[in-house]
């Protein structure tokens, strides 16, 4: 067996690892071999079945992070290294006051242990006019924590100023879930099921509209208001919403990493005409899909 081939099959047992790690116990690797590589992946698949059962038996909420908890965060400097402005996500996950940290020194937001690779990029931007990286930085917060991003960090064409943009990922703690659905009424196998159920069914479900409710609930053979109540008691959110929110935030990624045509993203996030799509991208990250840095390749029209 070719050595690339390998290389996919354990790509794959990696995929599946985080995606554990990250609480998505749904899913599976298929694997027609008959080796080493195989053995492991049936292990992992069943190790994934036995936890999913598991979690339903004793009542609790398995909330996977494909895309809700990816955070968005844009910074604008001018020359100087100043910020000079900043999306609504900065203030919110950094924990500022957003008047705090407007025209101050943007090194101020980055932890001790970046502070060298923050110099080292200050060096280079100042030598290149056309420099742009994508590396690790170590932000901290107002309420001192650390907070570790992947950032790309380059100047506008035409422009001084400086773009600092990344994606975090936050992973709420899985006991705040858990004490919210032990104090609720949803205490029944049969309804943390079709909360668990309709939750890894919206995410697997992005491309498409979203049934109605009273269609949701009897696919998932429950009462409407107990899988309504019991969605908003978990995930703090409407079922609708958690949709929206979730569509938009893998387009948004979408966006970035991908060459796909603008059209073809708000297709393949269930959106059915590109302007319903920009305007709730608009509303939601502050601003247009257009105004992201995109891969460095031709994109379609």
């Amino acid at each position: 067996m070719s050595e690339q081939f390998n290389q996919v099959r354990i790509k794959r047992i990696y995929q599946m690892l985080f995606e554990m790690a990250t609480g998505n116990m749904t899913f599976r690797i298929q694997d027609n071999s008959n080796d080493e590589l195989k053995n492991t992946a049936e292990a992992l698949n069943k190790i994934a079945e036995e936890l999913q059962k598991i979690n339903l038996e004793s009542g609790y909420i398995t909330a996977c992070y494909q895309y809700q908890n990816l955070i968005q965060l844009t910074f604008v400097l001018d020359n100087d290294f100043v910020l000079l402005s900043f999306n609504n996500e900065v203030p919110l996950t950094l924990k500022y006051n957003p008047d705090t940290i407007i025209n101050t020194d943007f090194a101020k937001l980055i932890a001790q242990q970046s502070k060298d690779i923050w110099n080292g990029i200050l060096d280079e931007l100042n030598k290149n006019s056309n420099y742009n990286t994508t590396l690790q930085l170590i932000f901290i917060t107002g309420d001192n924590h650390l907070l570790p991003s992947f950032c790309t960090i380059s100047r506008l064409l035409y422009s001084d100023e400086i773009i600092v943009s990344s994606v975090s990922t936050l992973l709420e703690d899985m006991q705040n879930i858990n004490d919210r659905l032990s104090g609720s009424k949803i205490r029944r196998q049969n309804e943390v099921t079709a909360v668990q159920n309709l939750h890894d069914y919206i995410l697997s479900h992005l491309d498409e509209p979203l049934p109605t409710l009273h269609y949701l609930a009897q696919m998932f053979v429950v009462e409407e208001h107990i899988l309504k109540n019991g969605f908003r008691t978990v995930f703090k959110t409407s079922v609708y919403n958690f949709y929206q929110e979730e569509r938009l935030k893998r387009a948004n990624l979408m966006i970035q990493q991908t060459a796909v045509s603008l059209k073809e993203i708000a297709y393949l996030n269930g959106f059915k005409g590109y302007l319903n799509f920009y305007k709730a991208f608009k509303k939601r990250f502050g601003y247009k899909p257009s105004d992201l840095s995109r891969p460095v390749e031709d994109l379609p029209p």
